[in-house]
């Protein structure tokens, strides 16, 4: 297992900054992570007031494995992209691997934009370039088409269905789960 800490990582594409959470970012995290249904895609339930949007936030700041999707030509926050312990840790066949998960969530307004696979690829870049990793997995519940295009656009391989349990929600969602080799990068 190899520690991801975004903290002094900025990672450019055409349209986005990635880069490390700030309080600053409060307000504009709150504006997307409070719409009904954006959360609830990740297995977390929409927020209801800044205050829990500044816990959340401050349990970004501490774990340090979470980026911003900062949208250049708008000036703001609209996502984040976490990087977590990989669910092929817990598997036999992938367990020698240096692994990390990818996990993301995007403002409804941004929806459909492809600003999802550009932030993605960037990643991937630089998770095998710069961190040397093997692979990276990723999952998404059965329903959520939009994530399951963003994972095929970034070359992703289903390898099994499973079960996660969203504490938050008190609900298990089927999900599919996917990885990526280095040498298959996109």
């Amino acid at each position: 297992m190899t520690d991801f800490d975004v903290t002094n990582i900025t990672i450019e594409t055409d349209r986005l900054l990635l880069r490390a959470f700030t309080m600053d970012d409060l307000d504009d995290m709150f504006a997307y992570a409070s719409v009904p249904g954006v959360g609830e895609m990740a297995g977390w339930p929409h927020h209801t007031s800044k205050d829990v949007t500044k816990i959340i936030l401050g349990g970004f700041l501490k774990s340090k494995d979470v980026f911003t999707i900062f949208h250049k030509a708008d000036k703001k926050v609209i996502g984040s992209l976490g990087i977590h312990t990989a669910w092929t840790d817990r598997e036999e066949e992938f367990k020698h691997l240096k692994t990390k998960n990818i996990g993301y969530v995007l403002s409804k307004e941004y929806w459909g934009q492809g600003l999802v696979p550009e932030a993605v690829k960037a990643v991937i870049r630089y998770g095998f370039d710069v961190m040397e990793l093997d692979a990276f997995s990723i999952e998404h519940f059965v329903e959520n088409a939009q994530s399951r295009r963003v994972i095929e656009k970034c070359g992703f391989k289903f390898v099994k269905t499973g079960v996660y349990h969203a504490k938050q929600l008190d609900k298990h969602f089927d999900e599919m789960r996917y990885i990526l080799m280095k040498e298959h990068k996109a």
